[in-house]
């Protein structure tokens, strides 16, 4: 690739859009990259003679802004010439290459530079991708499991071979300007232009990074793209491939990976002769001739090579039968695979399928019985341990009402944590369906099964688990990315069985009466899992704090982040060690993973100061043992509030998440506390006590005064009461935000009376 011919300035990134019939998506793809929240790029946008309005599009936009360079082609050259054109006028760092119809993601760029410098400036750096389909469905990529940020922050190929099973597509990396032109990369002309480029870059590169982060939309148009188009310019991919195979020839160090990029060819071979918008009927016959001569070419004898094999024998059989050119064949394996994975499915399916009409018609038979009203069913968090607000329900019933009988639904895992009076029911057994259709009361934070039929006389309650700053229901419906499911109408019809819902506050009632619909009573009665905060004295609170190993006299920062819908595994998103260090012995920070990152390891080193809580049951007890909180948007946030104690905002990422997920209100506008929009800026908070200062309390009284109307100790009481027990009055009453005495932190005088039997 020919050097830069003109003097620039040299921005971070270049970003390259070859443009060409994509006038209706051309400038959504070219204001995704120039809104970014960072900023220090260049855009080279190439008008590949396109015969519709591309080349006026750009024009405009490079009248306006100066980061955009038009660049209009004389010929149309298709896209990989153009991306060349736009190569040869590059100056960044580090380059990427977006389609004209496909769009970066807010916060993609500053995301890849967080990492880049995170990993030393690797050659490639590897990102997520996700698919937009013309009907507007957004779909993640198969393969994103490969991009694990565990391990060493950067790599040869040869430590994580299992990279070259995602799509060798151009534009899912950001490239090392230096090393593009050491390396003389530039892209063929034709289809299937990406395979010589990419496979090089990767192979050849002396260091590898990886970003688990969805950076870049895929557009997927009803017409006019590479896979949709049916022509003998299919017949260009054993070209591109020729190409490969020549730069592994003229590198005899990578001749060791001759093996994978073979397989690799081979499944490429079989997913074009499989598809039937690609190939035209006459050419069917050539293409498979071609692909046996190039399998036969470039066969390497021997194993797999550095791709780890996965393929199943029909898959081998495949290859072999294209390799040797037997296409009746291959045409009947094929046949034959189709055929024998429906079979495995029904097959498989049968013994399940047996096993859970048994139980559908055991469910149906306790249908018929009758209900036992002196029976409550509980369950939190997806069938976990006891915890949130059904577990607070529980335990006052039991106090209030001790003729009923509970039963909790938790997976056997988490059955230790379920106190001895209740009776655990496992997910799926006959005693589970047996409970849903006989019990006289159903309580969730959740869900219950898709397959409840709630009876006449049966009460659901609806308990949820925390205050909504992100979207939740049908406010999820343009935000497909950020949805467990696409089940909407499922959704409300399950919210059709809720008698009750809870709620913690005025915001809580008008997010959930708007966004899930249905004809459920509201109870404003507060949160029963905060009842604690109001009960429990400094005894329990010292208690608690020599229970979790927290050292005296230091102060304790529960920091716990919510999770990410862009990201699978779990992010970092502070240097604990460097944090503490600078905030010196006197801090100690109890660290707790979301959720839905469960199960996942951290890559950090352990520190005497850092405590992982992740594990802890109970995230009550932490609130409590905690001097302070420091969270991104988790809904924890408006329960610790209850508390009265001091929270801090480590938003890094707001207008990712924003985009990702969606809120009900800018929390920056009306925090909980001071806000830190840097790790830098979240050290100088405490260091410098504002943390805790006179601006932070105001803020704070403020967000309790919208927040906790009604988090005063008895919201569990209440909700019995009424819901189990009948009885619409006398409730207790609310007690004012201003008589209220929630727990004191460890370092506080107590001032409420010390609770008795709180904690075992």
């Amino acid at each position: 690739m020919p050097a830069p011919t003109h003097g620039c300035a040299v921005p971070r990134f270049s970003v390259i859009v070859p443009a060409y019939k994509v006038q209706a998506y051309l400038q959504e793809s070219l204001d995704s990259v120039l809104s970014q929240s960072y900023p220090d790029l260049e855009l080279i946008a190439v008008d590949d003679a396109s015969p519709d309005a591309c080349g006026s599009i750009i024009d405009e936009y490079a009248a306006r802004d100066p980061r955009v360079t038009a660049v209009h082609l004389a010929h149309n050259l298709g896209p990989g010439p153009a991306r060349n054109a736009g190569l040869a006028r590059a100056c960044g760092d580090y380059l990427l290459f977006l389609d004209g119809d496909d769009v970066l993601t807010p916060g993609a760029l500053q995301a890849v530079t967080d990492r880049l410098k995170a990993t030393g400036s690797p050659d490639v750096l590897v990102y997520d991708h996700a698919r937009t389909s013309w009907t507007g469905e957004t779909v993640r990529d198969r393969s994103a499991h490969r991009l694990s940020e565990e391990g060493p922050a950067s790599f040869r190929l040869a430590d994580r071979p299992g990279l070259l099973g995602m799509p060798m597509a151009a534009g899912n990396k950001a490239y090392r300007r230096e090393y593009v032109e050491r390396e003389g990369l530039e892209f063929p002309p034709g289809f299937y232009a990406d395979t010589p480029w990419t496979y090089p870059a990767l192979l050849a590169a002396e260091s590898v990074a990886v970003l688990d982060r969805v950076c870049v939309h895929y557009r997927r148009r009803r017409t006019g793209s590479v896979t949709t188009t049916l022509s003998r310019r299919h017949l260009d991919v054993f070209d591109q491939y020729d190409r490969v195979f020549g730069h592994l020839a003229a590198r005899p160090e990578l001749d060791r990976w001759r093996p994978a990029v073979h397989r690799r060819m081979a499944e490429h071979f079989c997913a074009v002769y499989a598809d039937p918008r690609r190939l035209p009927r006459a050419a069917r016959a050539e293409f498979f001739a071609r692909a046996s001569a190039l399998l036969r070419r470039h066969r390497v004898p021997g194993g797999p090579g550095s791709l780890p094999l996965s393929l199943s024998r029909a898959d081998r059989l495949r290859h072999t039968l294209m390799r040797l050119g037997a296409r009746r064949a291959y045409g009947l394996a094929s046949a034959v695979r189709a055929a024998s994975l429906a079979a495995g499915r029904a097959g498989s399916a049968l013994g399940r399928g047996l096993r859970e009409s048994a139980l559908r018609l055991h469910y149906r038979v306790q249908r018929l019985l009758p209900l036992r009203p002196e029976l409550a069913v509980f369950t939190a968090y997806w069938h976990g341990g006891y915890a949130c607000n059904p577990a607070a329900i529980e335990a006052k019933l039991r106090e209030l009402a001790p003729r009923m009988r509970t039963a909790w639904i938790c997976d056997p895992r988490h059955a230790a944590t379920l106190p001895p009076e209740t009776t655990p029911l496992r997910p799926g057994s006959a005693a589970y369906w047996s409970a849903l259709a006989r019990a006289g009361y159903l309580t969730t934070n959740v869900n219950f099964d898709r397959a409840l039929v709630k009876r006449p006389g049966q009460i659901l309650l609806q308990t949820q688990h925390g205050t909504p700053l992100k979207r939740v229901g049908l406010d999820l419906q343009d935000r497909p990315a950020a949805t467990p499911t696409t089940d909407f109408e499922g959704l409300l019809r399950g919210a059709d069985q809720w008698d009750y819902l809870l709620s913690s506050n005025r915001h809580s009632t008008l997010v959930w009466e708007r966004a899930v619909p249905a004809s459920y009573t509201t109870l404003e009665y507060g949160y029963p899992r905060n009842d604690p905060f109001h009960r429990a004295g400094q005894e329990e609170v010292l208690a608690l704090r020599e229970r979790l190993g927290i050292a005296p006299g230091t102060t304790a920062i529960l920091y716990a982040p919510t999770h990410r819908d862009y990201r699978r595994s779990r992010p970092e998103h502070l240097d604990f060690e460097r944090v503490l260090r600078d905030l010196g012995p006197r801090f100690t920070i109890l660290a707790r993973t979301h959720l839905t990152y469960a199960g996942t390891e951290s890559a950090r080193d352990p520190h005497p100061r850092l405590l992982d809580v992740s594990a802890h049951p109970s995230v009550e007890e932490l609130c409590l043992a905690s001097d302070a909180l420091v969270t991104d948007y988790s809904s924890l946030m408006f329960d610790y509030a209850s508390l009265d104690r001091p929270i801090v905002i480590h938003a890094d990422d707001w207008e990712a998440y924003e985009a990702a997920r969606g809120t009900y209100f800018d929390l920056r506008a009306c925090p909980p506390g001071a806000i830190a929009r840097t790790e830098d800026e979240l050290v100088d908070i405490f260091a410098t006590g504002h943390w805790q200062g006179s601006r932070s309390a105001q803020l704070r009284t403020a967000f309790r005064s919208r927040f906790c109307s009604y988090d005063d100790g008895h919201a569990a009481e209440r909700v019995v009461r009424r819901v189990f027990l009948g009885q619409s009055t006398p409730l207790p009453a609310i007690t004012p935000l201003e008589d209220r005495r929630p727990a004191p932190p460890a370092s506080a005088p107590d001032l409420t009376p010390l609770a008795t039997g709180l904690w075992p």
